[in-house]
């Protein structure tokens, strides 16, 4: 198996059967067929059963996926078996409300740091998590071993957020600037932006229903 064939839709959705694998271990389910997963979860179970071939032989015949094997192997696959530590860059409404995000507790993922250019907030915590100068930014990632990074500044700081981000080191970056950056070498980087998903629903709102009251 080769990696770059594998597609972020793929691993997107494996990310996905990993949540759904978690809900019925904690209901404690056993086993459970791609069919199965696929009735209670509104999945695909051809979809599923492509998506797990990529990635080797996991079902048995007659039974299934035992779901603890199964969701070992999927953590393994998306690198969830290692912890992440997280820094966030802009404590702003939206980066402590990142920082402050509840769901995270439930993952791999940590945030071990904040970072800010005002003073006002320098020294500050969220939670736990203390607010660093921006400037101190390499020292810090490289003591607390920070291998992703958050941006959540104004889209004006954005650009120049990356190319800090880039020179310390860290390849994975998850970015909440409504504006499209430029990426160099291999750092991975995944831009959530509110306004394009809804500006996306309001094109599916603004289509004319026809008769049949369908659009």
């Amino acid at each position: 198996m080769k990696v770059e064939k594998i597609s972020e839709l793929t691993t997107n959705r494996m990310s996905v059967y990993l949540r759904c694998l978690n809900e019925l271990a904690s209901k404690g389910a056993k086993t459970v067929s791609s069919d199965g997963l696929a009735k209670q979860f509104h999945l695909n179970s051809a979809q599923i059963r492509k998506d797990l071939a990529y990635f080797g032989e996991f079902g048995v015949r007659g039974v299934g996926y035992y779901v603890d094997e199964l969701r070992e192997h999927l953590k393994k696959i998306l690198g969830l078996n290692t912890e992440h530590c997280v820094a966030i860059i802009g404590a702003g409404r939206l980066g402590t409300a990142l920082a402050d995000y509840y769901g995270l507790t439930q993952t791999n993922f940590s945030v071990a740091a904040m970072f800010d250019a005002d003073k006002n907030k320098i020294g500050n915590k969220v939670g736990d998590v203390e607010i660093f100068d921006i400037r101190d930014f390499a020292r810090v990632v490289k003591k607390d071993k920070i291998n992703v990074a958050v941006i959540a500044v104004p889209a004006p700081f954005a650009q120049s957020v990356l190319e800090l981000i880039t020179k310390a080191g860290i390849k994975a970056v998850l970015n909440f600037a409504p504006i499209p950056l430029k990426v160099e070498g291999d750092v991975k980087m995944k831009t959530v932006d509110l306004t394009i998903s809804l500006e996306s629903l309001s094109y599916f709102l603004a289509q004319p229903v026809n008769s049949n009251g369908k659009k």
